[in-house]
């Protein structure tokens, strides 16, 4: 009886050793270790898994040096995007005022021709100019030097006289600003360059 009961003992923990040992395989291999994901194949023919990840939204705060940095860099950017098209559209007039004065030596002529397309540029720009900010009138005349390789001082002296010039010279410089300056793309003028080449981008222009 004794022996019997052994038997039976040896019968229920093989049993429940063989049962626990299945449900341990099926804990093991449940139904998502098998996760469908994306597929990336390569130009070589592998294919390896993708997946998305959920978009993480950072966030911080400028320290006082940074947000200077970026306050002065916008600044510049709106100013350039303003003044751009005025440096443009002065280039092309003033390409086109040089081209009808090659070979006219006569004084009141060329006089004439200058004055004709002056009173043009009056009467489209003068409004808005008037309303643009000392800061802004400074970055247009870098862009005018960009654009025609002359400062606004030359430009003045050649079309209205260097007296003249002078006299707008000094207003200038109570202005804190100078119409001899000039413009350099790959040093102290290197942010404005950057602004313009994304400017023409959006119109289209080529340097």
């Amino acid at each position: 009886m004794k022996l019997y009961n052994k038997h039976i003992i040896y019968f229920l923990f093989f049993t429940a050793a063989f049962c626990f040992a299945n449900k341990a395989v099926a804990q093991d291999h449940g139904i998502y270790d098998t996760v469908k994901v994306y597929a990336y194949i390569t130009p070589q023919g592998d294919t390896i898994p993708m997946s998305y990840l959920p978009l993480v939204e950072v966030r911080g705060k400028l320290n006082a040096q940074w947000a200077k940095h970026w306050a002065e860099w916008t600044r510049l950017r709106n100013a350039v995007y303003v003044t751009y098209p005025y440096a443009r559209t002065a280039s092309k007039i003033m390409n086109e005022i040089n081209a009808k004065l090659v070979g006219v030596t006569d004084r009141k002529q060329r006089k004439a021709i200058i004055h004709s397309r002056e009173k043009e540029l009056r009467k489209e720009f003068t409004d808005k100019l008037t309303n643009l900010s000392i800061y802004q009138g400074k970055v247009l005349m870098k862009l005018i030097y960009r654009e025609t390789n002359n400062s606004c001082y030359e430009i003045i002296g050649e079309y209205k006289g260097y007296f003249t010039a002078a006299m707008y010279q000094t207003v200038a410089f109570f202005f804190g600003t100078s119409l001899k300056q000039n413009y350099d793309g790959n040093g102290s003028d290197h942010d404005i360059e950057l602004i313009v080449r994304d400017v023409e981008k959006m119109y289209g222009v080529r340097s």
